[in-house]
């Protein structure tokens, strides 16, 4: 397959942020194109954005104006995936490369029934502690790219995906990919419901003998017990290794679902809980940590 050179980015909340300013800094102004619908592209042209205090302006294009790009990568929120599908219909032809950095286990397989199934290298992103308020981006992280193919057939996708992280410096390792979706699930499942619930970062929900971080641990083991249910040998070790993560983060920093409260959006609750329930009785899984969870958040938002 050619090298990758061109870079499409569907989505400009933290990831998609983080990811284009990563590769710009390295490959140059022009590198990464962000392409959004009519509405989004009157409010972004033209608008720079503060990269950890540096301002950076980033190309940005009409979906309607785009060509097939080489690289795409979808990073909206999971409440906006339905929409990007439309967005992203210019941007991808037979050889396009397409990877989602999107929280939950289920945007592959969205993405798939759409466009198929042999283009995508999943991806898993893990270790950053981005966070994106009025379009400006704060990180102390920048963590890592978790990539693995669940079909040898898309071996040389990745295998030109890496090569051109590498060059652009974009950090990754190769995983069991199954096993680490399943993992950054549950932490998702904790860390981001937990933030919004209680109203608090990193530091408030790890504060020990509290009530978030018994919550935290709760729903992040409902989600193990799902995991074994479906074959993936998650276990307390996967749990231990995020919360050594979340303790090295900034206390007051918080994940998506924490911003989305503070900006008084809609979360991605029915891609965390929601889809928890949904799997739990399915296997008759009983799951009273994000039965609350689900409840509160919807709470919650209610009172916008």
């Amino acid at each position: 397959m050619k090298p990758i050179e061109s870079v499409h980015i569907v989505g400009m909340g933290a990831l998609g942020l983080l990811y284009g300013s990563l590769i710009t800094q390295t490959l140059g102004g022009g590198a990464v194109s962000y392409v959004m619908d009519d509405a989004r592209y009157q409010r972004h042209q033209g608008k720079r954005h503060l990269i950890n205090g540096t301002e950076m302006e980033f190309p940005v294009l009409r979906a309607s104006d785009a060509k097939p790009c080489d690289l795409l990568i979808v990073a909206v929120k999971g409440t906006g995936l339905t929409a990007a599908l439309d967005t992203m219909s210019t941007s991808i032809d037979e050889n396009t490369t397409i990877i989602s950095v999107l929280n939950g286990i289920s945007s592959e397989e969205i993405i798939a029934a759409r466009y198929g199934a042999n283009q995508i290298v999943h991806a898993v992103a893990i270790a950053m502690d981005a966070m994106n308020f009025g379009g400006d981006l704060t990180y102390t992280k920048a963590g890592h790219l978790c990539l693995g193919v669940l079909d040898s057939a898309v071996q040389p996708h990745l295998d030109r995906l890496t090569i051109f992280f590498d060059r652009a410096g974009v950090d990754y390792v190769l995983e069991d990919i199954r096993r680490r979706m399943w993992s950054k699930f549950m932490v998702n499942v904790g860390i981001n419901q937990v933030c919004m619930v209680y109203g608090t970062g990193y530091g408030g929900a790890m504060r020990a003998g509290s009530e978030a971080r018994m919550t935290l641990i709760g729903a992040m083991r409902e989600v193990i017990l799902l995991a074994n249910a479906h074959g993936v040998d998650l276990n307390d070790g996967d749990m231990q290794e995020y919360m050594t993560i979340f303790s090295a983060f900034p206390a007051d920093a918080t994940p998506s679902m924490g911003q989305d409260r503070i900006n008084r959006r809609p979360s991605e609750v029915e891609m965390f809980a929601g889809t928890v329930r949904h799997l739990a009785r399915e296997k008759g899984i009983l799951v009273p940590a994000n039965d609350f969870l689900y409840r509160r958040v919807y709470e919650i938002e209610a009172q916008y």
